[in-house]
């Protein structure tokens, strides 16, 4: 009986040893950059939870199926929105074989069967400056009058 439990519970840990939640975890660090500028403040939301990064910086986030949705704003630039995309990873294809369904469940419910990008950078647009066709002019314009004295027709 002993040795039925001990073999059960080393074909178990086989079996969970190919595990993206074991082997790669169920968190990724993703860089965030905001070119052409510096210390852009950014929000990073996914089902999983908030996450808040100054550019440049690292947030840690949980690894899940769905997309980061990305709102980052500073002074002088536009709002920017973007969405860092989530990928299958390929332990999953090794936790298939080493893993089985077990395992396959295991990273599934925990998102460690995906990733995103190690680096991103969300493009930050400067706010234009108002033109100077738009700026009303300083003195008002005015229609021109003529000067000159009227002359009386020859008879």
């Amino acid at each position: 009986m002993k040795l039925n439990i001990v073999a059960a519970i080393a074909a178990l840990g086989v079996a969970l040893s190919g595990c993206a939640s074991i082997v790669e975890g169920t968190t990724q660090s993703i860089a965030v950059t905001s070119p052409p500028t510096d210390g852009a403040k950014c929000v990073l939301k996914s089902s999983e939870g908030t996450y808040y990064v100054t550019t440049p910086g690292n947030a840690t986030v949980h690894k899940t199926k769905n997309d980061l949705d990305v709102n980052c704003v500073k002074v002088g630039f536009k709002d920017a929105h973007t969405t860092i995309p989530s990928h299958f990873n390929g332990a999953t294809a090794g936790n298939i074989l080493a893993g089985g369904v077990i395992g396959l469940g295991i990273d599934a419910a925990t998102g460690a069967n995906y990733n995103y990008p190690t680096e991103f950078a969300v493009t930050m647009v400067p706010d234009e400056p108002p033109s100077a066709a738009a700026e009303p002019s300083a003195a008002p314009s005015t229609p021109a009058v003529s000067s000159a004295p009227a002359t009386k027709p020859a008879s």
